[in-house]
């Protein structure tokens, strides 16, 4: 995949070498070439200085035939708008552009644009932490209406099967892990001790589940 990632601070200088690493072509753009040295002279993509929605900057990236497009600069005025250089004009398949204000992504997501803002999901990871700590949620999806928890079946749900932990559109048990395999879950399938079983819960019914599992 040839991804171009514009903004090489932290998220940006991650993201670049995750990528590199995994075999893809990465191009990265950023205003201050101080910043790109932070990738080191390892890095096997490519650098380039300059203004992520400048269109011969864009061009010199491979911005043509790019597959995907990750705007991580510390402006969002500037993500979106580079964000939505790549989509609209370039259109190029996929495009994620990094949000500090999260007030603003209902109106991103209408314009088509994948974002991903840290304060939002920072505040719903700590109030999953405090309020089901029992649930230990492992990832948040969309803005936290639905979530991904693990936990280990009680004694009184072994030999029960899956279904009888299962309510349609709220609570989903997607896989079971037991002993050192794991494998998706079916509705006829039987608890036994020891099941670690990973759900995806509906957060509004994250209450229900936990009556279910008596924690």
């Amino acid at each position: 995949m040839k991804v171009i990632v514009m903004g090489c601070g932290r998220m940006g200088e991650q993201v670049s070498h995750t990528l590199a690493n995994a075999g893809h072509a990465v191009s990265v753009i950023d205003a201050d070439p101080k910043m790109l040295e932070h990738l080191g002279p390892d890095f096997k993509g490519m650098k380039i200085t300059g203004v992520g929605f400048d269109r011969q900057v864009l061009l010199d990236a491979g911005i043509e035939t790019a597959d995907a497009f990750v705007a991580t600069s510390p402006l969002d005025n500037t993500n979106i708008i580079s964000a939505r250089i790549a989509r609209n004009i370039f259109k190029v398949p996929r495009v994620v552009a990094r949000l500090y204000d999260p007030r603003r992504a209902e109106i991103y997501h209408r314009l088509g644009l994948e974002t991903i803002s840290l304060i939002h999901w920072g505040a719903q990871r700590i109030v999953e932490l405090l309020t089901h700590s029992d649930l230990d949620p492992i990832l948040s999806f969309g803005k936290g209406e639905v979530i991904l928890t693990a936990i280990e079946i009680p004694p009184y749900l072994e030999g029960h099967r899956v279904r009888e932990l299962s309510v349609p559109g709220e609570i989903s048990v997607i896989t079971i892990t037991r002993g050192e395999e794991a494998f998706m879950a079916i509705p006829a399938l039987v608890f036994k001790p020891g099941d670690l079983v990973h759900l995806a819960v509906l957060a509004s019914a994250v209450s229900r589940l936990e009556s279910l599992l008596g924690v």
